[in-house]
C-alpha cells in the first residue's frame, strides 16, 4: 500500500493507563528492558512500565504551577493541509509562561498577551525540545521524577530529558536522529507517529536544509505529500501508533519519524540514549557541518536564519567547524583505543547501499543495523522467545510493495547514475559539455534574475548541490574514508 494513503495500523490502547499503583507489577526487569532497546529492530510500546513515576502526573497544568511564571519559547504554526513541510525556520516564536498557553489555548480569542497576534484556530503552539537541565535549572529535585533507570539505564533522570508541550495540530517534520535510539514516555493526551525505517531513506528525500545538528529532515510533508514532486515516497513503509498516557515509545535508531499532537493539550518526556555507532556519527555530523556552512555562508553571508534552525546558536565560521571535525575525529580514536577494534572496511563506492557490517569499527557494534528485515533483534542469531506480548507491543508494519518493485530512489524511472548509453553522469561526452556551455548563459540569468517560477531541471541550486554532498550515505563513505586514512 502507497504510503501517501490513510488506511492505518491498529491504534494500540493505553494499557497501564488507568487504576492505582499497587495493582501493577512491572513486566520487564531494568536488565529485560535494557536487552530488549538494544537489540530490538522495530518500534514498540512499553505498557505498564511507568506507573510509579512521580511524572506521571505532570500534567500543563500542573507544570504551569512548577515553573510559576516562567516564560518559556512556543513555536507557532499554521493548521494547514500544505504539501510543504513546516520547518522551524518558517516558523515564528513566542515568549510566554504555560499559563498564558493554556489561556490561549481554551480558545479565548480576545485575550492579550504574547499569543493576541494568533488566531487559536489557525495556528498550534509548540514548546518543543525544552531540556530539563535548563527548564528546571533552580529546581534540580524534580529531575528524580523521571526515573530511565526501570530501562536499564541507572542514574538516567530528568537531567537527560527533554519535554515537549503542545496544542493541538503541533507537530515535528519528518526526520531522523543521527544519534542514539530515542525513548518517549507520552504524560498528557495523545500523539501519533509516522515511522519509516532506515531502508526507506532515499524515498523520504533527506535534505540538511534547515541544518541542524544531528537531524536530517525529509523533504516531504508525510501526511499530505505531493506525489508528483516525491513519487518514489510511494515505495515508502509507513507504520502508524497513538501513543496514549502511561505508554512509551521505543524508537530504534535511524527511524524516520513525524510526530503530531491529536488532543488539545499533550505532554511528553522523551530521553535519546547513546549508542556505540554515535562516534562515527558524529564524525560524519561535523563533515555535514562543514560542508553546508561553508556553501550556504558563501551564497548569502547576511542570513543564515533562512538555512539555519534555530536551535543551532553556536558559530559556524570554518575554523570553530574545523575544530568539531578534529574533536569528533579524535573522541573516535579515543574510543577505538579503550575498545576491542576489529579491520575498518573500505567504503563501497558501486552505489549500493551500505550495510552495517560493512561499517564496523567495533566488534560489539551489534545495535543499529539497518535494512533488516528481522523485526527482533539485531545480531543475526535467532531468537529463543519473542518479547512481544501484551506489555510490549510492535508498531506493525503495512501491507508494502513487493521487494522486486523497491528498487532505489532512481531505481525505476531511468534517473540512474548511469545513462541509457552506459556512461556515468561525471563522464561527460563532448555533445554533452557543449550543452552545458550552451546553457551556461541561461543559468546565469536564472540566478541573477532571482526567478520566483519552478527552476528548470537544468538549474543546479547550492540546496541540490548540498543534498548530494550531505547525504547520510555520501557523509559516511567521505567518514570513511577521513578514518581510513588515519589509520594507514
Amino acid at each position: 500500500m502507497a504510503a501517501g494513503s490513510e488506511a492505518t495500523t491498529p491504534v494500540i490502547l493505553a494499557a497501564g493507563a488507568g487504576g492505582e499503583e499497587g495493582e501493577h507489577v512491572k513486566p520487564f526487569t531494568p536488565e529485560k528492558a535494557k536487552e530488549i532497546i538494544m537489540s530490538l529492530q522495530q518500534p514498540a510500546i512499553f505498557c505498564n512500565m511507568v506507573f510509579d513515576w512521580p511524572a506521571r502526573h505532570w500534567n500543563a497544568k500542573y507544570l504551569s504551577e512548577v515553573l510559576h511564571g516562567k516564560r518559556i519559547r512556543f513555536r507557532m504554526g499554521m493548521k494547514s493541509m500544505s504539501t510543504v513541510p513546516q520547518f522551524e525556520t518558517t516558523c515564528s516564536y513566542v515568549e510566554a509562561t504555560l499559563e498564558e498557553f493554556l489561556t490561549w489555548n481554551c480558545d479565548q480569542s480576545s485575550i492579550s498577551g504574547p499569543f493576541r497576534d494568533y488566531d487559536h484556530s489557525k495556528f498550534w503552539a509548540y514548546a518543543d525540545y525544552k531540556y530539563f537541565v535548563s527548564l528546571f535549572e533552580d529546581k534540580t529535585d524534580i529531575f528524580q521524577d523521571v526515573k530511565w533507570s526501570d530501562f536499564g539505564f541507572p542514574g538516567r533522570n530528568g537531567q537527560e530529558s527533554t519535554l515537549w508541550i503542545g496544542s493541538l495540530g503541533a507537530h515535528t517534520p519528518c526526520h531522523l536522529d543521527s544519534y542514539g535510539c530515542n525513548l518517549v514516555f507520552q504524560v498528557q493526551g495523545r500523539k501519533r507517529w509516522h515511522l519509516f525505517p532506515p531502508e526507506d531513506t532515499p524515498f523520504l528525500y533527506p535534505t540538511r536544509i534547515p541544518y541542524e545538528e544531528s537531524s536530517v529532515f525529509s523533504k516531504i510533508n508525510v501526511v499530505n505529500p505531493d506525489l508528483k514532486r516525491f513519487p518514489q515516497f510511494q515505495k515508502a513503509q509507513r507504520h502508524m501508533v497513538t501513543l496514549s498516557p502511561g505508554q512509551v515509545l521505543f524508537v530504534p535508531r535511524h527511524w524516520w519519524h513525524y510526530v503530531e499532537s491529536i488532543d488539545p493539550v499533550t505532554v511528553s518526556i522523551n530521553s535519546w540514549i547513546e549508542l556505540e555507532e554515535d562516534h562515527l556519527a558524529r564524525v560524519e555530523e561535523a563533515i555535514t557541518r562543514m560542508l553546508v556552512c561553508a556553501l550556504k555562508t558563501a551564497e548569502n553571508p547576511q542570513n543564515t536564519r533562512a538555512w539555519l534552525n534555530p536551535t543551532e546558536v553556536e558559530e559556524t565560521s570554518h575554523a570553530v567547524n574545523c575544530c568539531y571535525l578534529n574533536a569528533a575525529v579524535s573522541a573516535f580514536f579515543d574510543r577505538c583505543r579503550t575498545s576491542k577494534v576489529v579491520e575498518i572496511q573500505a567504503p563501497r563506492t558501486d552505489g549500493e547501499r551500505m550495510k552495517k557490517e560493512e561499517l564496523n569499527v567495533y566488534s560489539h557494534m551489534e545495535v543499529g543495523q539497518t535494512g533488516s528485515q528481522n523485526l527482533t533483534t539485531g545480531t543475526g542469531k535467532p531468537e529463543a522467545a519473542s518479547p512481544f506480548g501484551p506489555d510490549l507491543v510492535p508498531v506493525a508494519q503495512r501491507s508494502e510493495e513487493p521487494p522486486s518493485e523497491r528498487g532505489g530512489i532512481f531505481g525505476s524511472d531511468g534517473k540512474d547514475f548511469v545513462d541509457k548509453d552506459g556512461e556515468h553522469f561525471g563522464k561527460l561526452h563532448c555533445a554533452k559539455r557543449q550543452q552545458i556551455m550552451n546553457s551556461e548563459k541561461a543559468i546565469k540569468e536564472q540566478i541573477a534574475s532571482n526567478a520566483t517560477t519552478a527552476p528548470s531541471q537544468t538549474f543546479i541550486s547550492t540546496d541540490d548541490l548540498l543534498d548530494c554532498l550531505v547525504n547520510p550515505q555520501v557523509t559516511r563513505i567521505v567518514a570513511q574514508l577521513l578514518i581510513q586514512g588515519r589509520t594507514l
